[in-house]
């Protein structure tokens, strides 16, 4: 079943699509295994010869509930951010919205979701990251959608359709504009179908928390994070290609 930050996204192609982590995504992807795929931003800034399909992503511009640093300490005593494996993009806002504060934890990989509450600092996405806030354990929560839009006042682009710049995927942007129109005009629908969390959150969530455009605005959203991920030094960056 699709992540339910990416309900629209499909709609109707959902026999052609393999639903995983956007971790996995992209490994199939390097692997040419994969023609196109919604995979975290950083695949297409991190790496050379990807193209981003213009006009969808998954973004916020505000609190977007499922990226967020869970911690039991101040920021500024946190040492080491055990981390989602499942997603790079939220590693890298992560270390960036630290280091804007002077801060350098230790990153290390989140071994087992069940102990996650364990930890004193625990960086988490998606339905992992909406199943703890909502069941509750005592840490503070961090939005780092928030957090982002608080710091620069600019869309965050968390996720977008990536595909080889020489592959076959770079043709199916208008193929999946469509789908996100579909699913969006449907929308409603598809979140009464769900059966996770309550009908009035997944429809808060969905409407309110989650957007579906890459815009202009997105657009310039991406162009500070990668301005930033530079400033700091974090890895080596390419500038995206859009492509219509």
């Amino acid at each position: 079943m699709a992540y339910l930050n990416a309900l629209p996204l499909t709609c109707d192609l959902e026999e052609q699509v393999l639903f995983t982590t956007p971790a996995r995504l992209a490994a199939l992807l390097r692997q040419g295994q994969l023609e196109v795929a919604l995979v975290s931003i950083t695949e297409a800034l991190f790496h050379d010869g990807y193209v981003v399909l213009d006009g969808v992503a998954i973004a916020s511009c505000g609190p977007v509930k499922s990226v967020l640093l869970a911690h039991r300490l101040p920021l500024e005593a946190v040492r080491e951010v055990h981390c989602d494996p499942a997603s790079l993009s939220s590693v890298a806002l992560l270390r960036v919205l630290l280091a804007e504060r002077g801060l350098q934890p230790a990153f290390v990989p989140l071994r087992d979701y069940g102990a996650a509450a364990d930890h004193d600092a625990v960086l988490l996405i998606g339905d992992r990251a909406l199943d703890f806030t909502l069941h509750g354990t005592g840490h503070q929560i961090w939005d780092l959608g928030e957090a982002w839009y608080e710091r620069f006042g600019l869309p965050f682009v968390h996720a977008a359709w990536i595909a080889r710049r020489e592959g076959p995927g770079v043709k199916l942007g208008s193929e999946l504009r469509a789908a996100r129109d579909r699913g969006l005009a449907r929308l409603e629908s598809l979140i009464r179908a769900r059966t996770d969390y309550t009908l009035e959150f997944r429809r808060r969530y969905l409407t309110e928390n989650v957007r579906f455009e890459l815009g202009a605005a997105e657009k310039r959203g991406m162009e500070r994070f990668v301005e930033r991920l530079r400033r700091h030094g974090l890895t080596p960056v390419v500038e995206p290609q859009f492509v219509t």
